[in-house]
C-alpha cells in the first residue's frame, strides 16, 4: 500500500474486495468455529504486539493476522449455536449498511451538520413505531444501547420531577426515588447512580410467581415515599426480563403511575419488537401509555450493534434535561437537532441501518424471523422436559427458556454444583453457547433464541448436548 495519509481509489477498491470476500467466507464458515473461544487472558493482546507500527503494513498481511489472532478470539455472537443472552446477530443487509455509514462518515447532531441523516432516523423510527402498533404521539431517536436510553429517559423524568437539577444540581433538593421490579435489567439501578440518585434511591419492587411485578406492591412503595417526603421520579416496567423474558403488567402499572403523576418508562430492548406479531401484541398492553420505551433493533432485528430506539410522547422534558447549545452550533432548525435529546453531541448515522433493514426484508420478514424463533423455542422448552431430569424454572416466554436439572429429594446446593457442570460442558464443547440466571435463590440455565441464523438443527444439537452431559455428569452417571 502506498505510504501516504489515505489510499489511492485502487488500493481502497483492493481492500474491500479482499475484506468482501472473507466476510462472505465468516458467514458460510461462522457455525464450524467454536462458538465460546479457548484461549487464556492476554493471549490476543501478545499476539498483536507492543508497539505500534512505524511504516504502513499492506491489507492483506493485516486481515491475515486479523483473521488468525483475532477471530480466533472471539465469542462468535453470529454463530448459529449462540442461544445466550439476548442475542445480538446481523444480517447481510446491515453488514453493507454499516459500510455505507462508514463511507460518508457523517455526524448527525444537528439538522444542517447532515439533514438527510437526521431525516433517515426520523422515518426508520416512526416506521418501527408503526411496526410495533404505538400510536403516532410517540417518536424518537437512536442511540447506542438500551442503558443510555434507560438513563436519558431518567434525566427527563427527574427534571419533570420538578427538582430544578438543571439550574440548581441534586444538592439541597428533595430525595428521589426510582421504582423497579426484581427482575428488572441492571442499567436500571446504574442509571441511578450516574444520574446522582444514589444506589438508595432504587426501589427493587416484589415480583408475583411469574416474576412479573406486583401493581399493589408499587403502589405501596410510591406511597410510603411520598409519607416520608421521597419524591417519586420514575418507574420502569419490562416487557422481556433479562433472565426470564417476564412481562410486568404495564396496564396496571401504568394505573398507578398514573394516579401518582409519576414517570413510567418501558424497558423493551429485548422483546418489543415482538409487537409485530399480531398473537403477541395482547402481552404489550398498556405500554402506548407509557411516557417512555426503549427497543434494541440491534437484538432480535437483526440490525449489527449499535441501535437502540429511544421513543417519547414528550420531546420537552428531555431538552429540558439535556439541550445546551453554544453559540457555534445554533441554528435555525433546532427542532429537529437530536443532540439536544441525550449527552452526546456527535451521533453517528445508525438511522441507515434501520432504514436498509426495512428495506432489505420488509415487516412480514421480520415478523416471519419472530414468529419463528418463539414456535423453536416453544418446541424446544417442550423436547428439554421430555424424560424428567429438566424442569422449567419460569414460564416460557417469547423466545427464552430457563430450566433446570433435578430430580426429586434431591440437595438443592449439589443440584446447583450439576447444573453448572452440565452448563461448562455444553459450552466447552464449542458447538452450543448457553447462559444461566439465579431464580429463588437457584442455579438456573437459561436458553434464548434469537439469531438470525439459528435453525432448528442447532437447537437439536444443543438440547443433545445438554440431556447428554445431564446424564454423564448426574450422580450415579456413567461420567
Amino acid at each position: 500500500m502506498p505510504n501516504h495519509a489515505d489510499w489511492s481509489p485502487e488500493a481502497l477498491r483492493g481492500a474491500l474486495e479482499q475484506a468482501a470476500e472473507w466476510t462472505i467466507d465468516y458467514r458460510r464458515r461462522v457455525g464450524e468455529l467454536p462458538v465460546f473461544p479457548t484461549v487464556e487472558p492476554g493471549r490476543v493482546r501478545r499476539a498483536l504486539g507492543d508497539h505500534p507500527p512505524l511504516e504502513p503494513d499492506p491489507f492483506e498481511g493485516i486481515l491475515a493476522d486479523f483473521d488468525e489472532h483475532i477471530v480466533s478470539g472471539l465469542t462468535h455472537w453470529n454463530h448459529p449455536g449462540f442461544l445466550a443472552y439476548f442475542s445480538s446477530s446481523t444480517r447481510a443487509p446491515s453488514i453493507v449498511a454499516e459500510l455505507l455509514v462508514a463511507a460518508v462518515g457523517v455526524n448527525a447532531m444537528l439538522w444542517r451538520t447532515s439533514p438527510a441523516a437526521t431525516e433517515v432516523e426520523r422515518t426508520a423510527v416512526d416506521w418501527l413505531r408503526q411496526a410495533v402498533g404505538l400510536p403516532p404521539s410517540f417518536s424518537g431517536l437512536i442511540l447506542d444501547t438500551a442503558s443510555t436510553a434507560t438513563f436519558t429517559a431518567l434525566l427527563a423524568a427527574r427534571e419533570l420531577a420538578g427538582t430544578r437539577v438543571r439550574s440548581d444540581g441534586l444538592a439541597g433538593g428533595p430525595a428521589l426515588a426510582v421504582y423497579t421490579s426484581e427482575q428488572s435489567h441492571s442499567s436500571v439501578e446504574k442509571s441511578a447512580l450516574a444520574a446522582g440518585l444514589g444506589h438508595r434511591s432504587v426501589r427493587r419492587i416484589e415480583v408475583d410467581e411469574a416474576f412479573r411485578m406486583r401493581p399493589e406492591a408499587l403502589d405501596a412503595a410510591i406511597t410510603e415515599d411520598l409519607a416520608n417526603g421521597v419524591r417519586p421520579a420514575m418507574v420502569c416496567a419490562t416487557i422481556g426480563t433479562t433472565s426470564t423474558a417476564s412481562v410486568d403488567p404495564v396496564e396496571a402499572l401504568a394505573a398507578v403511575t398514573r394516579r401518582h403523576g409519576v414517570w413510567l418508562h418501558v424497558d423493551a430492548a429485548y422483546a418489543g419488537p415482538a409487537a409485530m406479531l399480531p398473537e403477541q401484541r395482547g402481552r404489550f398492553r398498556g405500554w402506548e401509555e407509557a411516557d417512555s420505551i426503549v427497543l434494541n433493533p440491534h437484538k432480535w432485528l437483526g440490525t449489527s450493534l449499535d441501535c437502540s430506539v429511544l421513543l417519547y410522547r414528550d420531546v420537552a422534558p428531555f431538552r429540558a434535561s439535556l439541550a445546551l447549545t453554544p453559540t457555534y452550533l445554533e441554528s435555525e432548525d433546532d427542532e429537529t437537532d437530536l443532540m439536544d435529546i441525550g449527552l452526546a453531541l456527535g451521533r453517528r448515522f445508525r438511522g441507515l441501518k434501520l432504514w436498509v433493514l426495512f428495506r432489505c426484508v420488509g415487516t412480514d420478514g421480520l415478523a416471519g424471523t419472530l414468529r419463528r424463533h418463539i414456535e423453536m423455542a416453544e418446541s424446544a422448552a417442550g423436547r428439554l422436559v421430555e424424560g424428567g431430569v429438566f424442569r422449567l424454572a419460569a414460564p416460557v416466554s417469547f423466545s427464552t427458556v430457563c430450566f433446570r436439572a433435578a430430580t426429586a429429594g434431591a440437595d438443592p446446593e449439589a443440584e446447583d454444583r450439576w447444573n453448572r457442570d452440565i452448563l461448562s460442558r455444553v459450552n466447552a464443547g464449542g458447538r452450543s453457547f448457553l447462559s444461566h440466571t439465579e431464580l429463588g435463590g437457584r442455579y438456573v440455565l437459561r436458553l434464548s433464541v434469537g439469531s438470525v441464523h439459528t435453525e432448528e438443527r442447532h437447537l437439536d444439537e444443543a438440547l443433545e448436548a445438554l440431556h447428554r452431559a445431564a446424564d454423564e455428569l448426574s450422580p450415579g452417571g456413567p461420567g
